[in-house]
Parts: structure tokens; C-alpha cells; sequence
């Protein structure tokens, strides 16, 4: 059997750590798997397949400047004296991780990079420190480079034409099966209810999630005098921000993070997405794999894969997301039926091309 080694930050709550479980599920048969994680913590640990090795690899925690680069050096002689090139396939999964891009860079001579977000948007379109975030992860000794959106892949393509011919599209797999029967478990502290309800969930961001636009639509709407409720699932650096912006409103539940989070979608009408930039959200295949309507901010692919199919695509301001929650509360938002087989068909066949 042909040894994998992927790389990654850690396995806390989030979409690229979901995507991360179900590649592993995916894989587990396949490959003998090394998982090689900066943080050896998270609540996703316990989902790993019992049969992929799980070790650790972080770079010095020592404060002084030179101590440090001596320490780190010595833990990457270590790194290579063991792991160089002994694995068929190595992935850096965590697209920011220098240490983890040194792990897969390190362990075979067929690399890859997945790239899960919209690094020009993260960087405010500053072309220079695009280059340079990619520069510093040594893009150049990678042999192949995996973007999780068509969008994301252009702009890179764009300042780097001379990686054209490395670079893939492969949206993340789904685990369809276990979402539809993980919805079905009961809360206790979340029920059904007649007003239509919103759901978001993400990690508490302004930077990149932009909550605050839902926050501030509800605020509008309900001045208007519309009667709904709107769900917040996740936790972040602006949580606490979050709360405070909205104490004075009674239909904004803070639910905080959880493990699973698919009775929640469930039991609400409407997923919303308030996003500046994103890779391509996971979330989005799982309201789609619900049957929920979505309205989402002009992110990643949204237009050629959601628009006037699964929902509707707004502007990126308050404004969008008000005009969008007020279409869903005064007529509703028409859907097509979403097959998950054919998603995972799809992504399944660019997998085995670019493992080949």
C-alpha cells in the first residue's frame, strides 16, 4: 500500500478541518495514511479513521530571536532524518502553515498545496504580499497546487503563469450520509419554530465572515416590522463583538460552536452567508445537501454554482444581505433538488488524477 502523508494545522471546529475528516474517510483504505498536525488538538481528533497515524510536528515556542532559529533548525534535521522523501504523496492541507508546508515539502517528492481561500481578497488585493505569502511557503517545490474554487485558481494563475500547468480545481468532498443522519439528532436547546428562521454558521471573523451584516440587516428589518429569527452557530476572535452588537435584539440567538451542527440547518428555513471572501465553503454543499435555501455574498465560485439553482447571490454591504433576507420573508427562494452522488462523482474523479 502507497504511503500518504498529509499536513495541517489542527483539527479544531471549522469547514477546512470538516473537509480535512472526510478526505481522511475517503482515503483511509487506500493509502497508509500519516497525519501530521502543527496542534495535536481539537475537537475533530476523535473523528480521525483508526487507522491513520496521528503525530506532531511545531515549530519552537523559545522567545529568543537566535535560540529559536537554532531550535527550529534542529527540529527540521530531525524532521528530514526520519521522514525524507518515504512517502508516496504528501499534502499541505493548511495553506498558511509554514511548518506544515515544510512536512509535505519534506516527506516525498510529489507535493501537494491546497489552497482553500481567496488569498488576494485575505491580503486586501495587495499583489505584492499575495506573491510573497506564496513565496514564503516555497510554492516552486510543490508539484502540484489544488485550489478549492475556479476563482481562486485564476487570480493565482494570473501572478504566477509560469505554475499554470500544476495547478488543479477539486472542491472538497461530502459526507452526505452522515449529514442527513447527524441532522436528525435531537438539541435541547434549539426547537422548531413558526417564525422563518436564518441560520449561519462559521467562525466569528469580521476580517473575512462579516457577521456584522446580518446583525444589521435584522436590525432593518425588523424596524420594518418582519417577524423571523436569525442563528448564529460557531464561535471566533468577534464573538464577543458580535454579542454586543446585537444585545438589543431579541430574534439573534447565539448558539456558540458545536460538534455538530446539521439539527441546527435543519430546523431552520434559510442558511445565509455574509462573507467577504472565501475559498469554497463547505457549508454551502451542506445546506444544499438539506434542502435549504441560501443567500450568499458574491464569494468563490457562488455565481456559476448557486445562483437561481440553490439560492441567490447578493451584493457584499448590509444592504445585499437585508435585500436578500426581505426577498426570502416576502416571497421565499425557489431551489432545485442538489445531488450529492454526482457532487462526490465529480470531485472523486479529479482526486484519483491528481494522486496519479
Amino acid at each position: 500500500m502507497k504511503k500518504l502523508l498529509i499536513s495541517a494545522y489542527s483539527l479544531d471546529y471549522g469547514g477546512i478541518e470538516t473537509a480535512l475528516i472526510t478526505l481522511l474517510e475517503y482515503l483511509k483504505d487506500k493509502y497508509e495514511i500519516t497525519l501530521v498536525l502543527e496542534k495535536k488538538q481539537g475537537v475533530f481528533l476523535k473523528k480521525v479513521p483508526q487507522n491513520v497515524e496521528v503525530i506532531s510536528y511545531e515549530k519552537s515556542k523559545i522567545k529568543n530571536t537566535l535560540f529559536r532559529k537554532i531550535d527550529n533548525f534542529i527540529r527540521q534535521t530531525k524532521f528530514k532524518m526520519k521522514y525524507k522523501n518515504k512517502f508516496d504523496f504528501s499534502i499541505c492541507y493548511a495553506t498558511y502553515s509554514l511548518p506544515c508546508s515544510f512536512v509535505a515539502r519534506t516527506a516525498s517528492k510529489n507535493s501537494a498545496l491546497w489552497v482553500h481561500n481567496n488569498y488576494m481578497n485575505f491580503y486586501n488585493n495587495d499583489i505584492q504580499r499575495y506573491k510573497k505569502f506564496f513565496y514564503d511557503l516555497k510554492i516552486e517545490e510543490f508539484k502540484k497546487i489544488i485550489f478549492v474554487s475556479n476563482l481562486d485558481k485564476t487570480i493565482f494563475s494570473a501572478e504566477f503563469p509560469m505554475m499554470i500547468k500544476k495547478c488543479y480545481v477539486c472542491n472538497n468532498l461530502i459526507n452526505y450520509e452522515s449529514i442527513l443522519e447527524k441532522s436528525e439528532e435531537q438539541v435541547d436547546d434549539f426547537k422548531k419554530s413558526n417564525l422563518p428562521t436564518f441560520i449561519n454558521i462559521s467562525r466569528h471573523d469580521e476580517k473575512q465572515k462579516k457577521l456584522s451584516r446580518i446583525i444589521n440587516a435584522t436590525r432593518k428589518l425588523n424596524k420594518e416590522g418582519y417577524k423571523f429569527r436569525v442563528v448564529f452557530v460557531g464561535k471566533g476572535i468577534d464573538t464577543k463583538s458580535y454579542y454586543n452588537m446585537a444585545k438589543d435584539l431579541k430574534n439573534v440567538i447565539f448558539l456558540g460552536a458545536k460538534t455538530n451542527p446539521y439539527p441546527y440547518l435543519r430546523l431552520s428555513d434559510c442558511f445565509v452567508m455574509s462573507s467577504e471572501f472565501e475559498g469554497y465553503p463547505v457549508t454551502l454543499v451542506e445546506a444544499e445537501i438539506l434542502s435549504k435555501p441560501i443567500i450568499t455574498t458574491d464569494i468563490s465560485d457562488a455565481k456559476e454554482e448557486i445562483d437561481k439553482k440553490y439560492g441567490i447571490i447578493v451584493e457584499k454591504s448590509d444592504n445585499g444581505i437585508y435585500e436578500g433576507m426581505k426577498q426570502f420573508l416576502d416571497e421565499g427562494i425557489e431551489i432545485d433538488k442538489f445531488s450529492p452522488e454526482k457532487y462526490n462523482e465529480d470531485i472523486i474523479k479529479k482526486l484519483e488524477k491528481i494522486f496519479n
